[in-house]
């Protein structure tokens, strides 16, 4: 849970969903600046004191955004994961998904990545309050990863989601600054890159290549 947990009664529910929606709609109609917790308040019908109470910044629902997204994400792309193919197929697959899942909140996604990467901030992808909507998306690439045919070496299968996620952290930030129509810079982006992972994926295999895959490896694990 993001907010702070009052009571679990069917009444507090049903206030913190308004609260949520009320948040969730302006947060989409006119960004992160614009949207004030006495204009949530006030759409929801609930006191002020009332929405600070489930939800104790904007930070908090700006990682409620986020996890909104994320689970829409999970849903778009379920049958694709399905479906099989190559580590690149389902790579490509899944982060064209993410650009059109993500492009409705497009006009403001330079505000929401300046909220994110504010250190403490709640709607970090990194922070604690954003476990569950980061969760959701590593599983994403958890099935990229254990679907891929052929399958993805031992070696480099328990890694691998999570260097993915990072590379989806990147193309997103690359499509926040993309005014391209349809996005398509970051569409190019994404179709010449997944490739080249999948040749990096294929490359391991090879004794020659497993020492530099074994180093990048033991770098992801010190910095996390």
């Amino acid at each position: 849970m993001t907010g702070a947990a009052p009571r679990s009664t069917p009444k507090s529910a049903e206030t913190r969903a308004r609260v949520l929606e009320a948040a969730l709609v302006m947060l989409r109609e006119v960004g992160y600046e614009r949207t004030t917790m006495r204009a949530i308040a006030t759409s929801a019908g609930v006191s002020t004191g009332n929405a600070y109470y489930y939800f104790p910044s904007k930070d908090h629902l700006v990682q409620e955004l986020y996890l909104e997204v994320q689970r829409e994400h999970t849903a778009t792309v379920a049958s694709l994961l399905e479906a099989g193919g190559s580590v690149s197929e389902r790579l490509r697959g899944v982060l064209d998904a993410a650009i059109d899942v993500f492009a409705p909140y497009h006009a403001f996604g330079a505000e929401f990545i300046s909220v994110a990467i504010r250190p403490g901030s709640a709607a970090s992808p990194f922070s604690a309050a954003s476990s569950e909507s980061r969760e959701l998306s590593q599983r994403i690439f958890e099935d990229v990863v254990a679907g891929a045919q052929p399958r993805v070496p031992p070696a480099l299968r328990a890694q691998l989601p999570e260097l993915l996620w990072l590379v989806q952290l990147g193309v997103t930030l690359f499509w926040v600054y993309d005014s391209s129509p349809d996005f398509a810079r970051t569409r190019r982006l994404v179709a010449g890159g997944a490739p080249v992972v999948g040749h990096l994926v294929r490359l391991s295999r090879l004794p020659v290549a497993r020492g530099v895959v074994d180093d990048v490896l033991r770098l992801i694990r010190a910095v996390r």
